[in-house]
């Protein structure tokens, strides 16, 4: 097998088991290697530290895969990974209450850049990494014995794959193709998904815990369910009886997948209102119209996709937050969110605070909120704890 030597002093993360090696960590390397192909990793005295899958010219160069030197990676390795991954999971699964679950979080599960999501008797899935697009079918094929599922998309259209120089891939790769809509159903409400036009993955089941923790405070309230997608937030509050819910999106498709989901839960239409609009602009016109709400819900798309970016995306953050709470009384709540891993719990903390503070609000952070076990960080790679929340009391 090949090896990559570390420099001195640049292996201190791979001997606390952090899964990736910077290119910059490279001291040397045994000879020429191919993307995708599974390395030893060594320092620079010629110890063994791990095994991984190399890549030239991704900034992450190998992505560590196993610290045991008599351990083989191999197909039986990878399966294991998988059988571990479902294992810990099907606790999750519940005959008419939740048939909806992620089933491979990455690195977090110790398959580098593989997201799979259980959707029903459907799965979705996405490669991000060039060392595991090249064992995709063993992948496909463990899947298939442990779920039988109907069929299994690929939704591999991210900007990742372009540094793996992985080209799109979306389709079919194992039975049916999925329906136009597919029925699931999650804490007892039922949705329909699109897998193959969908956002991500078609659904987002980090927000389980967190929709229903949201929704115990929205009986007989005005609901605003901003970013609202397919209505996570917004079904949820409706099924706690919620008084009226305003779910806002710029997708229509979101909103008509929203719409549907309503009916499929008997809901009453009269008591939600959808708004097609960008959702800063709709929120200058409710302050405008001095509308008020008694819960506000801000689950925005990531702003800060790196640590680059975190000053622009915390006064991204503010002004929206800000906005939220003009809008909201004394004794209103605000269930704030954040999906940038770059941003973590203190700092955003520190972004609503300032918001408060913009808004002439005093305000006081009466819950916290997380991703879901589904969703799991592995002490090691704490960089996977991307989602946080906060629930906030206007005073």
């Amino acid at each position: 097998m090949k090896k990559v030597i570390l420099h001195k002093g640049k292996d201190k993360a791979a001997w606390q088991l952090h899964p990736w090696v910077f290119s910059g960590a490279i001291s040397s390397l045994s000879d020429k290697i191919e993307d995708g192909e599974v390395v030893s990793v060594f320092n620079i005295a010629q110890e063994f530290i791990a095994y991984g899958i190399f890549h030239n010219n991704s900034r992450v160069a190998v992505r560590l895969l196993e610290w045991h030197p008599d351990r083989e990676i191999n197909e039986q390795w990878w399966r294991s990974r998988i059988q571990n991954a479902w294992r810990q999971r099907q606790h999750l699964l519940v005959e008419g209450v939740t048939n909806t679950v992620r089933l491979v979080f990455a690195e977090a599960d110790f398959i580098p850049g593989l997201i799979v999501d259980k959707y029903g008797e459907y799965i979705a899935i996405q490669v991000h990494a060039a060392g595991t697009e090249m064992v995709k079918t063993v992948i496909i094929d463990e899947l298939n014995l442990l779920l039988k599922p109907k069929g299994i998309y690929e939704r591999s259209d991210l900007k990742s794959r372009e540094y793996e120089g992985l080209p799109d891939t979306n389709g079919l790769l194992f039975g049916e193709l999925p329906p136009e809509f597919v029925d699931v159903v999650e804490n007892g409400i039922h949705y329909k998904v699109n897998i193959i036009d969908g956002q991500k993955s078609g659904f987002y089941c980090d927000q389980r815990e967190n929709r229903l923790l949201t929704a115990q405070y929205t009986h007989g309230k005005k609901v605003l369910d901003c970013f609202s997608y397919s209505g996570g937030f917004s079904l949820n509050s409706l099924q706690q009886g919620a008084a009226e819910v305003t779910s806002v999106d710029s997708s229509a498709l979101a909103l008509e997948t929203l719409e549907r989901n309503i009916i499929a839960n008997g809901y009453d239409k009269d008591k939600q209102t959808s708004i097609l609009a960008d959702v800063n602009k709709q929120l200058r016109t409710f302050i405008d119209q001095e509308r008020k709400f008694d819960v506000i819900v801000l689950d925005p798309p990531k702003y800060a996709p790196s640590r680059s970016s975190l000053e622009k995306a915390s006064r991204a953050y503010k002004d929206l937050n800000r906005r939220g709470m003009m809008l909201l009384e004394s004794g209103g709540l605000l269930a704030t969110f954040s999906c940038s891993g770059a941003m973590d719990l203190d700092t955003f903390k520190q972004v609503i605070a300032w918001a408060a503070l913009d808004a002439g609000k005093e305000i006081q952070f009466i819950r916290q909120f997380h991703q879901p076990e589904d969703h799991p960080v592995r002490a090691s790679f704490p960089e996977g704890e991307y989602l946080k929340g906060l629930l906030v009391r206007i005073l």
